[in-house]
């Protein structure tokens, strides 16, 4: 005799059969229950992450603790993500960034590889079908990383799914594969090199806002959270710039298992420390600014001094405190004016590199 349904199993049904693979919302409006959904009011009550980051760590293990292919851990990995998102969605967090595929996973076998690739591949397919869905939830799709080291149809359907999302501004999810934060810098260090050898930029325009800007993030504010699962309390070089000033959780659960009731207590956790984190940031961001003002002044004095050796003015003849102030906002909108044509040009050729990867059919 087959077991019967009772209403709340069947009502799990309908809505799973409804629901996307991306966006389960219907299935997740289904499971949430009273206790759930007044947690989530309290929490809101607070402040609440704008940009959560996960390490979705311990996939591997969890396939190995359920007897099964290592490929169906990821792909059960996967199935948390697209839950997850929808709880970070009903919170208010308007931002997710996911380290999918280190560049040092390529190191792994053959046949894990491979089997990620094509789940990638799958996935982000999958994401196209339901591009519906994209443009209902609001959601930009950015993929991080050094794309070149992708398979060439992995990169055609990243680079579709990101061009049909571009202008959604709801929300963003970020995508981290074949990337580690030490090559994104190192990245970022080489395009500033090529702007300053090609004159766009001067080795005075250089500073902790500019390489910022050129990282892979620069579209996004950094992390007010990250979390990381499976128990490991390291950050596996995962966004080492942008994580300065986040918060960070560390849960003692493998990926697949993690819940609404861990975010929950990541979240909390944000909470209790978020003064104290505000007001590091805000002294770091006052100090940046204070160097970026001590490297303009002495840039100026050094130009001045430069001009009287070039005139044979005396060196102890005095700039008035008008002219310098004049000579000093000018120079600052100067490097604002060149920061700001070399990133236009930075941002064009990477645009230009997605278009590239798009296939014939967009």
């Amino acid at each position: 005799m087959e077991p019967q349904m009772n209403k709340s199993d069947l009502h799990w049904a309908e809505a799973s059969a409804e629901t996307s693979e991306w966006f389960p919302e219907k299935r997740y409006q289904a499971q949430k229950t009273w206790l759930q959904s007044c947690c989530l009011r309290v929490l809101k009550c607070g402040p609440v992450p704008q940009h959560v980051a996960f390490i979705m760590d311990g996939n591997r293990r969890f396939a190995k603790k359920q007897s099964v292919q290592t490929i169906e851990g990821h792909s059960l990995g996967f199935e948390k993500l697209a839950e997850t998102l929808q709880w970070c969605l009903d919170l208010g967090i308007t931002e997710v960034t996911v380290y999918a595929f280190s560049i040092e996973n390529f190191k792994r076998s053959r046949e894990e590889v491979d089997g990620l690739m094509e789940l990638a591949r799958k996935k982000f397919l999958r994401l196209l079908e339901e591009r519906d869905q994209i443009m209902k939830h609001g959601v930009c799709i950015r993929v991080i990383g050094d794309l070149n080291l992708l398979p060439r149809d992995v990169q055609e359907v990243v680079a579709e799914a990101m061009h049909i999302s571009q202008h959604n501004t709801r929300a963003t999810l970020n995508v981290c594969l074949a990337y580690t934060s030490r090559q994104e810098m190192a990245s970022a260090v080489r395009d500033v090199a090529q702007g300053v050898e090609e004159g766009l930029l001067l080795p005075s325009d250089v500073s902790e806002e500019l390489l910022e800007k050129c990282l892979y993030t620069n579209k996004s504010r950094d992390p007010d959270l990250l979390v990381r699962t499976s128990g490991e309390v390291r950050l596996s070089d995962f966004l080492l710039w942008q994580s300065g000033y986040s918060v960070l959780s560390f849960v003692n659960v493998l990926w697949p298992e993690f819940s609404i009731w861990h975010l929950f207590a990541a979240v909390l956790h944000y909470q209790s420390k978020y003064p104290s984190v505000q007001s590091a940031k805000a002294e770091m961001m006052l100090n940046r600014r204070r160097d970026v003002e001590e490297s303009d002044h002495l840039c100026v004095l050094s130009q001045l001094e430069h001009e009287k050796e070039q005139k044979c003015i005396s060196a102890s003849t005095q700039t008035s405190k008008s002219t310098f102030n004049e000579r000093l906002s000018k120079y600052a909108s100067d490097r604002e004016a060149r920061i700001a044509k070399f990133l236009a040009d930075l941002n064009r050729r990477r645009e230009a590199f997605l278009l590239s990867l798009l296939p014939s059919r967009t």
